[in-house]
């Protein structure tokens, strides 16, 4: 099965690069109380998208800087294994003084000596790969100290504007790319402030200019912060080339700051991982329903119906067809498997040519062997249903071990949980289950056995032994029309061979004095 959405990191490593991500920030416009960067975006923390551009182009190695709940951004981060590290901005002074944390990172290790850096925001998942490819290759090409990343918008408050240089200066030979520095919305003046080109916040940085220009940041400004961008400027004064490239797609260079850039993203995101499934080959009958997460993985000949949600790292095989209402979440589905409406999956395991729902509920630990069948409102929790085995009908399957060839009727509950503990049940093959069977757990099912409808089995069972746990059935004839009249306050009909007089009687309860009653009970035969 091939995932289009993921490639080799170390084939497309770029040598001498390496990368600072900056994740330290407070994101005080979400109004949450989880870290800007953990908000997840297609079921992925934001910062996640960053990170995998980063270590599939670092050579040298990636750093993340993290502050505002550094604990929980590190658990996230350091996940991602391989060469990513974490610094720590223990307070929040500016983003130059965040990159400036990187440093130890990479001049501290003779194995780390990275000739350029890529700057990225840890907020930004909608940038990809490419740009960031194309930034390096400006770069490298017009032999600059500083390239970044821009994006032209039409309403550019809140940005930091990125100025050129003057039109004369362009006539007398000035590349017209040349950036002369960038200026913070809050310290521009009112014709800075008519500039819409704005910084994305995205650079490429030589190594042998980047931390010896951040030690010279000045903080007087109005924030009064150490500002990366001022090394734009610092280059300049130095004679050094300052590049930039301008965004095609304005959307992947915008940081996420408010839960409605987060919405927007959001919507981006799902839309790109849409089309590529499709592109590789699954059928979405309503493509803008269908909520797939970016961990997923789907074999082409799939068919999604309406309104599915596949999430978290769910792999689904191929010519597997999911039908509407289904939400699918950490699971394994085999070949050729059919998902009936409106189950609900989660950390379950199914097999090829396994059949579900409709309303079917796999728990965690649940495992549908090859062919077997899992019906209506059929709930299972740490239980392997054997291959060929079949469950169609309202029943509960919880911490069992069921053979293969089993046929549980409708209303089967194993009953795994005594009030402290749970405790296991075990089926073996070819067993026959009658409808309204309750299996009391611990209990052993031997294989070839058939457990008649409405028993409840608190023995094991040895082999191809017939249980049965029923009580005797008691028919009253007569009793049914008698309770009528009695409740109505008219006279019931006779019972069969007695007299309306005597028949009037009984109704009423009177007997002899003396004489013990007889009641008009008739017992079936038992065979």
């Amino acid at each position: 099965m091939t995932d289009p959405v993921h490639r080799n990191a170390s084939a497309s490593s770029l040598a001498g690069l390496g990368v600072i991500i900056m994740a330290a920030g407070l994101g005080k416009r979400m109004k949450s109380a989880v870290a800007k960067v953990l908000h997840p975006v297609a079921g992925r923390p934001m910062v996640l998208y960053v990170v995998d551009i980063a270590v599939r182009l670092a050579e040298q190695g990636v750093a993340v800087v993290i502050g505002h709940q550094g604990a929980d951004v590190r658990k996230v981060v350091e996940g991602v294994g391989g060469l990513v590290a974490v610094a720590e901005q223990a307070r929040q002074l500016g983003t130059g003084h965040a990159v400036l944390q990187a440093r130890l990172l990479f001049t501290g290790d003779p194995h780390r000596k990275p000739s350029r850096y890529v700057i990225l925001n840890g907020d930004t998942p909608l940038l990809t790969e490419a740009t960031v490819r194309e930034l390096l290759a400006m770069h490298d090409a017009q032999r600059a100290s500083v390239t970044l990343l821009t994006a032209v918008l039409d309403d550019a408050s809140g940005y930091g504007r990125v100025l050129r240089r003057r039109r004369d200066e362009w006539l007398q030979g000035a590349a017209d790319n040349a950036v002369q520095t960038i200026v913070e919305d809050k310290d521009a003046s009112e014709d800075e402030r008519r500039v819409r080109e704005i910084n994305v916040g995205t650079y490429v940085v030589d190594g042998d200019f980047l931390f010896p220009a951040l030690d010279k940041l000045d903080p007087r400004n109005a924030q009064g912060e150490y500002y990366l961008t001022d090394i734009v400027q610092m280059a300049v004064q130095q004679g050094r080339t300052v590049a930039a490239l301008r965004l095609c797609a304005i959307d992947e260079g915008l940081g996420i700051n408010s839960r409605l850039q987060l919405a927007e993203a959001e919507g981006v995101i799902r839309q790109r991982i849409r089309e590529r499934w499709l592109e590789a080959g699954v059928t979405m009958r309503e493509p803008s329903s269908t909520w797939i997460d970016a961990d997923v993985t789907i074999g082409r000949d799939t068919v999604l119906y309406p309104n599915v949600a596949l999430e978290g790292r769910t792999v689904i095989g191929e010519g597997t067809v999911v039908h509407s209402g289904s939400r699918i979440t950490d699971c394994t589905i085999g070949d050729r498997v059919e998902i009936l409406d409106h189950c609900v999956l989660r950390e379950a395991q199914v097999e090829d040519e396994a059949h579900l729902g409709p309303f079917a509920h796999l728990r965690p630990g649940a495992i549908v062997r090859r062919t077997a069948k899992v019906g209506n409102f059929v709930e299972m929790k740490k239980a392997e249903l054997g291959a060929g085995s079949k469950a169609n009908h309202l029943s509960y399957l919880g911490d069992a071990r069921i053979g293969k060839g089993v046929n549980l009727g409708a209303g089967t509950i194993t009953c795994n949980y005594d009030g402290w503990k749970k405790f296991l049940t075990v089926i073996g093959d070819q067993v026959f289950i009658g409808s309204d069977v309750q299996l009391v757990a611990p209990v052993t099912i031997g294989s070839g056995a058939i457990i008649a409808a409405g028993t409840t089995v608190t023995q094991d069972v040895p082999a191809d032994a017939l249980v049965l746990s029923r009580v005797p059935q008691v028919t009253r004839e007569g009793w049914a029309a008698r309770r009528r009249a009695l409740q109505s306050g008219e006279t019931a009909a006779p019972a069969p061979g007695a007299t309306g007089l005597k028949s009037a009687k009984k109704v009423k309860g009177s007997r002899r004095p003396g004489k013990k009653k007889q009641p008009a009970v008739q017992r079936t035969k038992r065979r």
